[in-house]
């Protein structure tokens, strides 16, 4: 089972939708406020310069806004971008084809770049370093290199899982930022912008029950906007009420932390079917019908950010405020 808003994967109206959403430049990105200040002053000198901006990593949890930065980015230095996801980067000449289509100075936006295969790392050293495609012509003996020389442009970097990155490529990035979770005031900000784009009528404080429950993601909080909007249009005249956003999340399963079936259901799972725990991931995973990596970057940190998750050597543990939640908030069998 996959969480419904926080699936990676997105209908095409949804994602046009959340592309219109997306502020197109620094001064409109709501939260990150030191990032925004340190990258504003990158982008000032690089532009004052004439020259690409630095490479930049982008780190955090889903929905933080990495790839709406990416975009920023893209805007404050009116250039073109090119975006990929890292594993679809498979062969060589896949990553050739695409440094060789830059334009100067353009944004080349990789994705889940933690997951870059070592052939495609090995393209990357040589063009971020020095702007150059080193190519291998021929096998044995006779083979040389080529070397093509490439426009000066910016790698953006987006990862969930810094760890996994290679101390090399890590090392060409000159700025890494962390994006971390948002304060409710932030989120309520960004759903009272995005209820202005989607002409949404919706009451302050209805914004406010929907930043509660967020999950600290302004991803989250655009697509609870979304469903909240379903509802009021079907069965009440549209405008947004607290009464008619509490009986949306209500029906959307979305607890007063933030927490949707999935998170208490695997928090019910180490309570109950384990014990409390330790219980290891791949075990978790298959009683949840779950990849380990789902649950590993999509639902675990929030839950160790409330404090009701432990990760430990020997596995998962419940602590004992998940125990509360999940005992005080709802049954744990046959949650709604």
């Amino acid at each position: 089972m996959t969480s419904q808003f926080l699936a990676p994967a997105l209908r095409d109206g949804d994602e046009e939708v959340e592309q219109s959403l997306r502020p197109r430049r620094l001064a409109d990105f709501v939260g990150q406020e030191r990032i925004k200040e340190q990258l504003d002053v990158a982008l000032q000198a690089a532009k004052a310069r004439g020259e690409a901006l630095d490479h930049v990593l982008l780190v955090g949890p889903p929905g933080l806004g990495k790839t709406t930065l990416a975009t920023i980015i893209r805007w404050e230095l009116d250039v073109g971008i090119r975006t990929v996801a890292g594993p679809a980067l498979e062969r060589k000449g896949d990553m050739a084809a695409i440094l060789t289509g830059l334009d100067t100075k353009d944004v080349l936006f990789v994705d889940e770049i933690h997951r870059v295969n070592r052939a495609i790392e090995e393209i990357l050293y040589p063009a971020l370093e020095d702007f150059r495609l080193d190519i291998v012509v021929g096998q044995g003996a006779g083979a040389r290199t080529l070397t093509l020389d490439l426009p000066p442009f910016t790698l953006v970097g987006a990862t969930t899982r810094t760890g996994l990155l290679t101390t090399p490529l890590r090392d060409r990035f000159g700025m890494t930022f962390r994006l971390g979770y948002y304060e409710q005031s932030e989120l309520a900000s960004i759903v009272r912008r995005s209820a202005g784009i989607l002409d949404v009528d919706i009451e302050d404080v209805a914004a406010d029950e929907i930043a509660l429950r967020a999950r600290g993601t302004p991803r989250v909080a655009n697509r609870i906007l979304r469903r909240i909007r379903d509802v009021a249009e079907v069965r009440h005249a549209g405008a947004v009420t607290v009464d008619i956003a509490r009986e949306a999340l209500e029906l959307l399963e979305v607890d007063e932390a933030g927490l949707e079936r999935t998170d208490r259901e695997l928090l019910s799972a180490i309570a109950h079917k384990f014990g409390g725990g330790p219980v290891g991931l791949s075990t978790l995973a298959v009683s949840l019908g779950e990849e380990p990596d789902t649950i590993e970057d999509v639902y675990e940190p929030f839950l160790l950010q409330l404090g009701f998750l432990q990760r430990t050597p020997r596995g998962r543990t419940i602590t004992a405020l998940g125990r509360e939640h999940i005992g005080s908030s709802m049954p744990v069998e046959g949650l709604f």
